[in-house]
């Protein structure tokens, strides 16, 4: 058992969330209880995940994309509304982390795809405000290779917007919705790059730019890293936890 602004704290400080210009808010969106015992965790805060938190019995639910980004209406009315008086009513506080578990070094979204996919030795590029992680193959891949291997570890198929190049030695990626950085990524010198979604002009850049594109699904991308970071938490402060992945094909 920890106090909730305890563990809040603590996230705070290994995450650097207050060096982020994020989105939300990170940490606290939702203070249900004072206490956690039993931490679930998930990708995004749906009426989905919520009740499978009160189904266990949670105390706190831990997310990577949570409420209160720039731009939404503010009443809480509405399905935000109801997802925020479950969370009262079954008395589970909200913590999320957006940018900070993206950019983390050890348990961030884009260190574990790269784990994922065999690439320990990934670091974090200057592009995409240093979102952008790339890796080198020891031996160069094929495009077919890539693709069946983010197959596997994702367990769906990415659309692969392919390139003039045969074979693919240096690597770049960003989960979630950051097929903006293709420019950046293609700057780079890199033969191939990974994001979450895409978006209509990014199947031209790609062409244009040569490189290998690979849109692998926002929320396939993104589950590896809140479950590092739970998982971590759990070790250190002795709590119940469980990772609940709602499934979405997006």
């Amino acid at each position: 058992m920890i106090e909730l602004i305890t563990l809040e704290n603590y996230c705070n400080q290994l995450l650097a969330a207050d060096s982020f210009d994020d989105y939300c808010p990170n940490g606290i969106q939702v203070e249900a209880g004072t206490t956690v015992g039993k931490l679930m965790v998930g990708v995004t805060a749906s009426q989905a995940l919520i009740d499978a938190a009160a189904e266990w019995g949670a105390d706190a639910l831990l997310v990577h994309h949570g409420y209160f980004w720039k731009g939404e209406p503010q009443p809480l009315r509405g399905i935000k509304g109801q997802r925020i008086a479950t969370l009262y009513r079954q008395g589970i506080s909200l913590l999320a982390y957006h940018l900070p578990l993206d950019a983390h070094e050890a348990f961030g979204n884009n260190r574990q795809l790269g784990n994922h996919l065999g690439l320990p030795q990934a670091e974090a590029s200057t592009a995409g405000q240093g979102l952008v992680w790339t890796a080198e193959f020891a031996q160069p891949q094929s495009p077919q290779t890539l693709n069946a291997k983010l197959t596997e570890v994702l367990g769906r198929e990415p659309l692969h917007i392919r390139a003039e190049r045969p074979q693919i030695k240096r690597l770049g990626w960003c989960t979630g919705a950051a097929q903006g950085y293709i420019d950046q990524a293609a700057a780079l010198g890199l033969d191939a790059y990974i994001s979450g979604e895409v978006s209509e002009p990014t199947v031209h850049l790609a062409r244009e730019l040569d490189i290998h594109y690979f849109a692998a699904g926002h929320h396939a991308t993104e589950r590896y890293g809140v479950e590092a970071l739970g998982r971590h938490l759990a070790e250190r402060h002795q709590l119940e936890w469980r990772f609940c992945d709602i499934e979405n094909p997006v």
